[in-house]
């Protein structure tokens, strides 16, 4: 059975890195190794590492709720656009439909190959090297506010996406990327990248808990609850800062730390 100090832990390492292009599921089962938590062989731990990853994202509703609003007609909102375009729900529907295909389709394959530590570290370099290749060989950005988005780069966004299967890849880390490659800005990439987290997360979330589902049991309920409401409240708190972070700062400082990570985490295991 998992305690309270678990899940405060595992909530603060989900708050905080999960608007930051370094993988929140990465860090969580690295932190779940350090707590000696077996996550390959544990259902429960595999659906509470995306039942709070929703704690987290409840605080990108926050900070975007007009916008998601006005997306199904609720509020009015003034285009950011030049040409009074606005982001649509066509854009979040062609951006998450090659992610959600093929989670669905290859989620049991996902869970016993790749989450592990050992893939993880893998993600973690790779993602680091696609971050430096996406600064280093961006595009010169033809859309610079979300509102401008064009379906393309939605869709491209979206299959950018797909490497984030992979855990240690980071889901924001190759959206980002992808969008810069695809000639949308930085600030503008991780706008979408944050809204499109919401469907999939609470999709993913439902996937998990409706597999897992016989696993459970209300002896888990505190822990899953303290959890979610960690990650809620650390990501609140870091929120707003690290969205203007990852919208301004240089990614190859995240891939400089994602290679940092990734060479302590093989020392402690190669040494213990």
């Amino acid at each position: 059975m998992h305690t309270i100090f678990e899940a405060i832990i595992i909530g603060i390492v989900e708050g905080l890195t999960e608007f930051l292009p370094v993988s929140s599921t990465g860090h969580m089962i690295l932190t779940e190794s350090l707590l000696h938590i077996d996550t390959e062989n544990d259902p429960v731990m595999n659906t509470f590492n995306f039942v709070i990853q929703l704690g987290a994202i409840l605080a990108v509703v926050l900070i975007y709720w007009k916008r998601i609003l006005s997306l199904f007609g609720l509020v009015k909102r003034k285009s950011e656009s030049k040409t009074g375009k606005k982001l649509n729900l066509f854009h979040i529907l062609i951006g998450i439909v090659p992610a959600g295909i093929v989670g669905v389709l290859f989620n049991d394959i996902v869970d016993e190959k790749l989450f592990n530590t050992t893939t993880v570290l893998v993600g973690l370099v790779l993602g680091g090297v696609l971050l430096i290749i996406a600064e280093k060989k961006k595009e010169q950005p033809t859309t610079m506010v979300l509102d401008d988005l064009t379906y393309r780069q939605a869709f491209a966004i979206g299959l950018w996406q797909l490497i984030s299967i992979w855990p240690g890849f980071s889901r924001s880390g190759s959206t980002i990327a992808g969008g810069m490659l695809s000639g949308v800005s930085r600030a503008a990439s991780a706008d979408f990248t944050f809204i499109m987290a919401i469907p999939i997360m609470f999709g993913a979330s439902g996937v998990y808990f409706l597999k897992n589902y016989d696993a459970l049991s209300s002896d888990d309920l505190a822990f899953f609850i303290v959890g979610f409401l960690v990650a809620f409240v650390v990501a609140l708190l870091a929120v707003v800062t690290f969205i203007k972070l990852v919208q301004k700062m240089k990614l190859t400082y995240f891939a400089y730390y994602r290679f940092a990570i990734a060479i302590i985490f093989a020392l402690y295991m190669f040494l213990k």
